[in-house]
């Protein structure tokens, strides 16, 4: 079953999950017309291939430690570690540590 997204005005969480942290799968916390923001989750040694997105796009690790690859460089994001990322820019990130990640999207690029 699809949880319903964040309505306009309402309070989310992005606290980090802790000890749920294992049990939790990744989830959209938003989808509006132009911004998407998601909780990601990857367990230890999870990755999410290289890839880019159309739109800017932010990446802030909320707990845990991800190598995050961009532009020929592995980086390391810790808690309260936040990057930005340009239009189409290619990225990958692995988790070091089980982690969970606040990703943001711009969905019309400009």
């Amino acid at each position: 079953m699809a949880l319903p997204h964040a309505q306009s005005g309402q309070i989310v969480s992005v606290r980090p999950l802790g000890e749920r942290l294992p049990d939790t799968l990744t989830t959209a916390i938003l989808k509006a017309g132009q911004l998407e923001v998601m909780r990601v989750v990857l367990p230890v040694g999870k990755s999410m291939k290289e890839h880019q997105t159309p739109g800017e796009a932010t990446v802030q690790c909320i707990e845990g430690v991800v190598e995050f690859a961009n532009d020929g460089a592995v980086q390391q994001l810790h808690p309260g570690d936040f990057v930005h990322l340009a239009p189409r820019a290619l990225h990958a990130l692995k988790a070091v540590q089980p982690a969970s990640l606040l990703v943001t999207l711009c969905l019309q690029p400009g």
